[in-house]
Formats: C-alpha cells, structure tokens, sequence
C-alpha cells in the first residue's frame, strides 16, 4: 500500500514543478540550464555566495537586487547545473591541531592511466592529505597535506605516500604562512562564450 506524503506540499509535488525543489527533487527545467543563459544576476549570485555561503536567501536576494523566490530559482539553477558545486564550513587548521601545511610533488613510474588511478585511489585513502593535482614539468602530482608537526609528515611520508608501488621520488615544501588560502573564483567568464 503506497504511503501518503506528511504534508499538502508534498502532495503537489507531481503536478507543479516548481514545488519540486521543496520536496528535494530537481525538475528537468533547472537541470538543463544552457550555459549560455547565465547573465550578471547569475554572476552576481555565484561571487556573493563565495564570500558567504550561509547567507539567507533573503539577503542574498536583496544583494542581488531580486524577489527571494527568483533568487531561489537562480541559485538551485546553478546548483543543478553543477557551477555551484557545494557548501562546507572552513575550519582552522591550526584550531585543530593540523598547523604543518605540506605540499609534496610526486614523481611515478609507468605512466598510465591505471598508475593514474592507482595513485589517486591511495591518495585519497591517507588522512592528512587534502587535495591531489595532476600536474605537468618535472613532477606527475602535486599533493597538499595537514599534519600537526614533522613527525607525524614523516610517518605520513614513509609509511603512506612513499608505499605507493609507482612513486619513485617525492620531493617536500614546507608552508611558512598562508598569506592568501581559497580565493573566490572569478565569475566574470559565466554564461559568456
């Protein structure tokens, strides 16, 4: 016996689309947002929420200089087409006990896309390591790591990065101060071609 939903709204859910976004569902509609119909609003949406990604959709829609249902509109929009990629809280390194900042350049052997994989999928599976970037010139990849101190960078290093059967040399930079971390991306480009 199929169950009815909690509530009135979830019942319109079917039968009006944009009731859809209440009840967690992304109609067809906002899913395939042309690239091309982004204009400045959009743009203006985008670089306010990467200066405040809490902010209430009220405010941002008086930002913005729009009604809080089309800013709602635009920003799930966005989202759904993927130029909105997620919110997350920025926690302090230091805060939580992780002040030693790393980045390591890996070189491999066997260039393939299976070392590719490889070296991703055991990356990833490292505490510690925070972002891996396939890169050019004289390096294959270039991590970055959080630990609290040079002991704990050296088990890192010997024990888990270097264990990787295709990496042949691993060469070490230590961050002295962040001077700038997560920069806004610039939005000026979206929606033009």
């Amino acid at each position: 016996m199929p169950q009815e939903p909690p509530h009135a709204i979830a019942n319109s859910c079917k039968d009006e689309p944009w009731h859809a976004i209440t009840c967690g569902e992304i109609p067809d509609i906002l899913r395939a947002v042309p690239e091309d119909n982004f204009d400045e609003i959009d743009r203006a949406i985008v670089a306010r929420l990467q200066q405040d990604g809490r902010i209430a959709n009220v405010d941002l829609a008086d930002a913005v200089s729009l009604s809080p249902s089309a800013c709602l509109r635009r920003t799930k929009a966005l989202e759904a087409a993927g130029v909105i990629a997620g919110y997350r809280a920025e926690v302090s390194r230091d805060a939580l006990g992780q002040g030693l900042t790393v980045f390591i350049a890996l070189r491999v052997d066997q260039h393939s896309r299976e070392t590719s994989r490889l070296i991703e999928d055991s990356v990833a599976e490292i505490p510690g390591i925070v972002e891996c970037h396939v890169i050019s010139g004289e390096a294959d990849f270039l991590l970055e790591a959080v630990v609290p101190d040079l002991t704990a960078y050296e088990q890192l290093l010997l024990d888990r990065v270097l264990a990787i059967g295709p990496v042949r040399d691993a060469r070490s930079t230590f961050v002295i101060r962040t001077s700038r971390s997560r920069g806004p991306i610039p939005v000026d480009r979206l929606g033009r071609t």
